[in-house]
């Protein structure tokens, strides 16, 4: 997961994030209402029944694995004067995913953005807005960057790629071989290449990411692409007296 903080009113708040989903310091939110007791402003939000049926109804519908007689028992005792409930009692409890508790320099309380902004709510609804625009813009900046990223990267491979197909045209393919043999070299070769860096062919990978647009080189790292760029050349030498028609 990667680590991002942004500036909410004063505030700095960490965030976590994997390919799919943030998760947001629930810590951090809490300092905005009181710096010296966090926890404790966190724990008074977990007691209220409406914070238990908010959470819990995010774990029904994402999570297959979420103990829901133990939910079920948390949402009978809620809002009485004697229930107290933690982040680690409810995860422990009920295999909640919703909410994590991280520890180390970066420790503390985290919950998914959906979660997290309920929380915000709870604390302000101007501290809410504020921190829901931060966040859009964290990840409008996001999506530009991974835009340029893959536009650069399948243009570096478009050229990367011409280079390798130029090298099997001038040094393993006879002048005299039919138009047939003649691409299926290309496409041996450009295999080859391709079970070497990714561990896959082209169809292979176009069957497992239908959902991708363009091909295999566009979502190579610039680090794969140049190790291909140099393996080509040893592959072009290695392979160059090998075909036999």
């Amino acid at each position: 997961m990667t680590k991002q903080k942004i500036d909410v009113r004063g505030t700095e708040i960490v965030i976590f994030s994997n390919e799919k989903e943030d998760y947001i310091s629930l810590t951090d939110i809490a300092k905005y209402k009181d710096l010296e007791r966090s926890d404790y402003i966190l724990q008074n939000w977990m007691r209220n029944r409406s914070t238990i049926d908010f959470i819990g109804l995010w774990e029904q519908l994402h999570n297959p694995d979420f103990n829901s007689i133990e939910f079920d028992g948390f949402k009978n005792d809620a809002g009485s004067n004697s229930f107290s409930l933690t982040p680690k009692r409810w995860i422990a409890a009920t295999n909640a995913i919703g909410i994590i508790s991280k520890a180390g320099r970066y420790g503390g309380t985290y919950a998914h953005q959906d979660i997290a902004f309920e929380f915000a709510s709870w604390i302000s609804a101007e501290f809410k807005l504020y921190l829901l625009k931060e966040f859009q813009k964290l990840k409008l900046a996001e999506a530009k960057q991974n835009q340029l990223e893959w536009n650069v990267s399948r243009t570096f491979a478009k050229v990367n790629y011409l280079i390798h197909t130029d090298a099997i045209r001038e040094n393993l393919i006879p002048e005299n071989i039919s138009k047939s043999k003649r691409k299926y070299v290309y496409a041996n070769e450009a295999d080859l290449l391709n079970i070497a860096l990714f561990g896959k062919t082209a169809k292979e990978w176009r069957e497992e990411y239908q959902d991708l647009k363009g091909n295999i080189r566009y979502y190579a790292t610039f680090r794969t692409v140049s190790c291909s760029f140099k393996y080509g050349k040893l592959q072009f030498r290695t392979y160059q007296t090998a075909y036999a028609f």
